[in-house]
């Protein structure tokens, strides 16, 4: 029996109107379900039909392989990095307005609320018009903040979405990259690295996308307060403005150490990972002869080298944070000692202003910013560890069509092949042969004669140095090594085909699988 999976409730963002996606009222019927009793795998919602896998993994790898094209053609080295630029700029650069209206709501936010401190300071109960311009000033307050709420949790939304949707892709490119890798590039590449990949590195575009629109509002902010505060507090301003431009380089130098310890920690990672794979295979021949005492000591040392990579990573995020926190209270302090000191009088106006600019700033400028670099430069590591695993060969196809004259299945001529490129010594050697339908070719030999390899170069998983395999159709493949699904053994006999009663009984019968009666 094949097991009955339930109906997967469909997504109400595919049909929600513009107040529901604003608001995230199509959320509600999950919300009450939660409120009720605990959330279960079947309350979820179905992926939207542009958030599938094999959408996103299939656009992205038309993008890669038009720059593979593209880098052969201009003998260079492709970029994944434009590939993913190319694919996904125009949909980012969207989020970017949403961006640029929210800091600029939040830019001008503190003028509004000086313009209402400066109206009770020089409060004037006869003054009608300067009540009338008070009331605007609190409209625009309100509206500004109403604007910051909505938009702020939009795009930090909508951001993810771009992450995840970036990540899923890769997921699909790396996982279909994996079941097409030749004998030759397994040998370049392992187990633990596939799955770290997959695992560690793909994560990073989930926060990178989250934070790299700030790469360019963080400078561009710092501009538009400076230039506030400069008609606010006059020339004062730029002694708290020093302060953050002396940040900026510290957080540069930051980020270039983040990207190298990720690179040392993903390296560090690859080799855990990989030994415990290797240690669950064999852990029959580890339990026999009782090496559980060596092997956790390997996998306990390098787990302690990949913990000492990541305890760094947190000593300099803990250092961006608090340089944050410092910098905030410096900036006020430095500011408002030179206006004292070139002789204004201080003000709750002029002080509410300031402070509320330089939080609006700081935020960006001491948290986000810098966040821009440590995510970026984690990313580039990770994108360029993808970039070398999707370069690595992959088994040649078959072509599907039988030949015109239907006389050819297998067709070698003249092959030479090499496992090893620098060795001298050839695997094959001007081998040909032809196969035909209906013919039986039987390939013997001592061990070590090419037997195996002559069949790899049949499968495209050894490349011709020399010569020409041609393969036409569909074949067949069965390994040495015995494998079974998990599933029942109908499952496995039929491998995903149609079940055929009559056929499905006669395979069982030729392979022997017919329960035999214990009577005499």
């Amino acid at each position: 029996m094949l097991p009955v999976y339930p109906e997967v409730k469909p997504n109400p963002l595919q049909d929600a109107n513009l107040c529901s996606r604003l608001f995230f009222w199509w959320l509600n019927p999950l919300f009450k379900t939660g409120h009720k009793r605990r959330l279960e795998e079947d309350d979820m919602y179905s992926v939207l039909p542009e958030d599938r896998s094999k959408h996103l993994g299939e656009q992205l790898q038309s993008y890669w392989d038009k720059e593979v094209l593209r880098a052969e053609r201009d003998s260079r080295k492709p970029s994944l990095t434009k590939a993913i630029i190319k694919c996904y700029w125009k949909s980012y650069v969207v989020l970017g307005l949403f961006t640029l209206i929210e800091e600029g709501a939040r830019a001008i936010q503190p003028l509004f609320l000086g313009k209402i401190i400066n109206y009770f300071e020089n409060y004037d109960p006869t003054d009608s018009v300067a009540l009338q311009e008070a009331y605007i000033y609190a409209t625009v307050l309100t509206t500004c903040t109403l604007v910051l709420a909505i938009l702020h949790h939009l795009y930090f939304y909508h951001v993810q979405c771009a992450g995840m949707r970036l990540r899923v892709a890769m997921c699909h490119m790396i996982y279909r990259k994996a079941l097409r890798l030749s004998n030759v590039a397994m040998g370049k590449t392992t187990t633990g690295q596939i799955v770290n990949l997959l695992s560690n590195d793909v994560n990073k575009f989930d926060q990178v996308t989250v934070f790299l629109h700030f790469l360019w509002a963080g400078p561009m902010q710092a501009i538009a307060v400076t230039a506030l505060l400069w008609m606010e507090i006059g020339i004062s301003c730029l002694a708290g403005m020093v302060v953050l431009v002396i940040l900026l380089p510290l957080q540069s130098c930051i980020g270039k150490l983040f990207s190298s310890l990720r690179s040392k920690t993903a390296t560090f990672t690859d080799a855990r990972i990989r030994t415990m794979n290797e240690v669950i295979t064999g852990i029959r021949i580890i339990k026999m002869y009782a090496w559980e005492k060596p092997f956790a000591d390997l996998i306990t040392n390098l787990r302690r080298k990949e913990i000492s990579k990541i305890l760094r990573s947190s000593y300099l995020r803990g250092m961006n944070l608090a340089s944050f926190f410092v910098a905030s209270k410096i900036i006020v302090y430095v500011t408002f000692t030179t206006y004292v000191l070139l002789g204004k009088v201080i003000t709750a106006s002029r002080v509410f202003v300031a402070v509320t600019l330089y939080g609006a700033v700081r935020l960006t400028v001491t948290l986000f910013f810098p966040s821009a670099i440590e995510k970026v430069s984690e990313a580039v590591v990770s994108i360029r560890r993808i970039k070398n695993f999707l370069l690595l060969d992959e088994i040649k196809r078959c072509s599907p069509e039988l030949p015109a004259d239907g006389k050819t299945i297998v067709q070698v001529q003249d092959l030479t092949t090499f496992w090893d490129k620098v060795s001298e010594t050839p695997t094959l050697q001007d081998l040909s042969f032809t196969v035909r339908p209906g013919e039986l070719l039987a390939v013997v030999g001592p061990v070590g004669a090419g037997k195996s390899s002559l069949l790899s170069a049949v499968l495209g998983e050894l490349s011709p140095s020399q010569g020409l395999v041609t393969v036409h159709g569909r074949i067949a493949y069965v390994a040495q090594q015995p494998w079974v699904f998990s599933g029942t053994v109908r499952s496995n006999i039929l491998f995903g085909k149609k079940y055929e009663k009559e056929r499905y009984e006669k395979v069982i019968k030729a392979c022997a699988l017919t329960k035999v009666s214990n009577d005499f």
